[in-house]
């Protein structure tokens, strides 16, 4: 549980520094990217509460 927790806040660092570049740079190139890292950390993050849930049915039953 704590390396998932450290891998999304290491994935909500990242998207934050690339949209920071982008401010500053104004290349689309990081905003593209920390964009499709905050897309794929949502997906990894349902993913990861779905298992759970199902876990919690599976005891439940």
């Amino acid at each position: 549980m704590l390396i998932f927790r450290w891998v999304f806040l290491l994935l909500g660092v990242a998207a934050l520094v690339c949209l920071a570049l982008y401010i500053g740079t104004g290349q689309v190139r990081y905003r593209q990217i920390g964009i499709m890292i905050v897309k794929w950390s949502v997906i990894a993050g349902l993913g990861f509460f779905a298992v759970l849930i199902l876990e919690r049915f599976a005891i439940a039953l």
